[in-house]
């Protein structure tokens, strides 16, 4: 009995060790999860947001890490695809025991992953992901107490796109091509379209399409024989680069507007240089910022990656830094307390202005307008809440 009870002893010592080893609970480093799309068809966004968060790690690994620990991300794609998100997030939850978790652009992607991180008491702070479902429950009403997120939302991004084709535009009758499949462009064209209305314009045309459709000929025959001025396409960019390249080659040389999921090197590339001149979107951020915590982020990026930031890139680096700075005020790695840190976020310096919460859990900031010259990017005005 006590060579089998020794044993016993000998084997859970040699476990333990064994899973301190591999980072587990228990290990001296703090382990975060970075969720991205990786893959898929919003791959360049999550690319640069992973890119973002590893860059403001090691900056902070460096300085001697958080708590007299190192931070230690654990990766995560979600592959562009909601099921996939829930899967990822679970895994970070139960396999990989992270104390909190970062990351996510796209809409239905977060709030896929918001209903385990809220059912895993995790915390949550989203980058990108914009709909206002991401942080209040459809149904309840109710603000999630897991979930955060460091962008600005919708309703605000639709109202700063609306005004400017009815104020800087000087347009009023739009048309609307909508990606039925994706909470973000729905949502986004909603706001979009009340703030057109309330200000005096009009939709003649509201035009559906999937994620991954290829040819939008039809939509586009259609709004050829109506009287429209201006096309809002709230989508993401692969498809919004297909359908501006195929409106141009139709004779539709209208200006053509949209919003932060047009945010791609890829764009270009969808879409062609030519055929995106006139058109313009609404972002976060632009390498054009010349203040000078933007300067120092964007030479320190080059320098790590090689190529300017997009403003998932720097959003993801403001997350990762506000959720450090979370951790550090809470005083601990207990997921609860560091929710409430979270909660009481105020006037954290980031690189795209100071950064509170609000009730809501949302960041309240700036929106900037892009237009597409030639294939670049150029910045044309910064629109305050």
């Amino acid at each position: 009995m006590k060579k089998t009870n020794a044993l016993i002893l000998t084997l859970i010592l040699a476990l333990s060790a064994f899973l301190s080893g591999c980072g587990a609970v228990g290990s001296n480093d703090i382990r975060i999860g970075v969720l991205n799309e990786m893959t898929g068809g919003n791959a360049t966004m999550g690319t640069s947001a992973a890119n973002g968060a590893k860059l403001a790690i090691k900056e902070a690994n460096a300085k001697g890490g958080v708590l007299g620990k190192k931070i230690q991300a654990i990766y995560a794609d979600n592959k562009s695809e909601p099921s996939e998100s829930a899967n990822a997030m679970t895994k970070l939850a139960s396999q990989d025991r992270v104390v909190a978790v970062t990351g996510i652009f796209s809409s239905s992607n977060a709030i896929a992953s918001s209903s385990v991180a809220e059912a895993n008491k995790l915390p949550f702070l989203a980058v990108g992901a914009t709909n206002p479902k991401v942080t209040v429950d459809e149904q309840s009403g109710k603000v999630k107490d897991y979930t955060f997120r460091i962008c600005f939302i919708d309703p605000f991004q639709g109202t700063v796109g609306a005004n400017f084709v009815l104020d800087s535009l000087k347009l009023k009758k739009a048309a609307i091509l909508v990606d039925s499949s994706s909470d973000y462009s729905k949502g986004l064209a909603s706001f979009f379209k009340d703030a057109l209305t309330k200000g005096g314009g009009s939709v003649v045309a509201e035009e559906s399409y999937l994620q991954k459709d290829q040819d939008f000929k039809t939509i586009l025959t259609k709004l050829k024989t109506m009287d429209v001025q201006v096309i809002y396409v709230p989508g993401y960019y692969e498809e919004v680069g297909k359908i501006v390249k195929q409106a141009r080659e139709m004779g539709l040389m209208q200006p053509i507007v949209g919003g932060d999921g047009w945010d791609s090197p890829k764009l270009t590339e969808m879409g062609t240089a030519a055929a995106l001149n006139n058109t313009f979107f609404t972002n976060h951020y632009s390498p054009d910022d010349s203040s000078e915590a933007s300067k120092s982020f964007v030479e320190m990026y080059k320098k790590e990656y090689g190529q300017a930031p997009d403003a998932m890139a720097v959003l993801s680096y403001d997350a990762a830094n506000v959720l450090i700075d979370a951790i550090k005020r809470a005083d601990s790695t207990d997921p609860d307390k560091i929710r409430l840190a979270l909660a009481a976020t105020k006037d954290i310096p980031t690189v795209t202005g100071s950064t509170s919460l609000n009730a809501t859990h949302d960041a309240v900031k700036n929106a900037v307008i892009i237009e597409m010259k030639d294939g670049k990017q150029v910045y044309k005005a910064t629109v305050k809440p």
